[in-house]
């Protein structure tokens, strides 16, 4: 959808006008995790009606691909192999198997969500600490994944950008505007609110099931553009998230190689899930025509890092 994209002058003031730091308090971790409370988790819970569940997450693949920039590793530590077949002595008291797997998770294949500490801008991370607290030796000292421990459980909403559009997906290299996300609340009859859960289909999972993959980096990547951080802002929206990487790509700024996450992440505090599958999601929304759901996105409870794999389930 048509709209005028703001020049790098008027995104790098972003991080001015649109700041969260303070907001919470000087010691705040949280972010825009502070828009969820109990009773906006018992509103959300009050949308579920049959009970069905749907899985957000990307299945973990362990084999190469060129959106994969680091290859997931995946072992057997101990098989079935051979308790069947009378090979091993069948006496042992545990028979079982076992796994080994290992994985970066950042990137454009696997369902994740970033913690505050995964970005910087001018050596600063959310509510003006220094990004020298995020060190190798360390890991995240501070902003961890684990702050999320309590899980993130509220209001989803789903935009599907194609569908308002009339398209199969957006262009790589296009921006969803928030021009979009407006006819979608016209449309299909919501309003985002303080503390939910804003998901946006650009379609690109889609193309990648039906094309193949290819490289980002390369080819480039539909995404929301900075345009919509005005509206993330303005809502209160807890968490944001496309079946993207969640920037645009090739970047369409000089100075900003991801504004998304670094205006979002740094000066926001907002806390942005990359690589969700909304490909089901979209389709049942389409099947019932209610674009609001109870969603559950629990990280993994890592000590010390920047982000966690996840499986958001929405609950209708």
């Amino acid at each position: 959808m048509a709209g005028t994209i703001p020049t790098q002058d008027e995104v790098l003031s972003y991080f001015d006008k649109l700041s969260n730091w303070g907001r919470w308090g000087d010691e705040d971790e949280l972010g825009t995790l502070n828009f969820l409370s109990p009773a906006k988790t018992k509103r959300a819970v009050s949308l579920v009606e049959d009970g069905t569940t749907i899985s957000c997450a990307r299945t973990i693949s362990w084999e190469p691909a060129p959106d994969v920039s680091s290859t997931p590793i995946h072992y057997m530590v101990e098989s079935g192999e051979g308790w069947a077949s009378g090979d091993k002595v069948t006496t042992r008291a545990a028979q079982g198997s076992t796994d080994f797997f290992g994985l970066v998770f950042h990137g454009f294949t696997i369902t994740h969500i970033d913690s505050l500490a995964h970005f910087f801008w001018e050596g600063k991370m959310y509510n003006g600490r220094p990004a020298h607290l995020i060190s190798t030796s360390m890991g995240a000292t501070v902003e961890s994944v684990e702050v999320a421990k309590n899980g993130i459980v509220s209001r989803g909403v789903l935009v599907d950008v194609p569908m308002i559009r009339g398209v199969d997906w957006v262009e790589r290299g296009e921006g969803v505007m928030p021009e979009d996300i407006l006819a979608a609340e016209e449309r299909c009859g919501f309003r985002i609110e303080e503390g939910d859960v804003l998901l946006i289909r650009t379609g690109n999972l889609h193309r990648r099931n039906v094309e193949g993959p290819i490289n980002p980096r390369e080819v480039g990547s539909p995404a929301c553009q900075a345009a919509c951080l005005p509206l993330f802002h303005e809502r209160g929206v807890a968490v944001m998230g496309s079946d993207t990487g969640n920037d645009v790509m090739p970047s369409q700024y000089e100075k900003l190689s991801n504004p998304v996450h670094q205006v979002g992440i740094t000066a926001m505090g907002l806390w942005i899930l990359d690589n969700p599958d909304l490909e089901e999601l979209s389709e049942m929304c389409k099947a019932r025509n209610r674009w609001e759901f109870l969603i559950s996105i629990n990280p993994l409870r890592l000590y010390n890092t920047t982000g966690s794999p996840v499986n958001p389930i929405a609950i209708f």
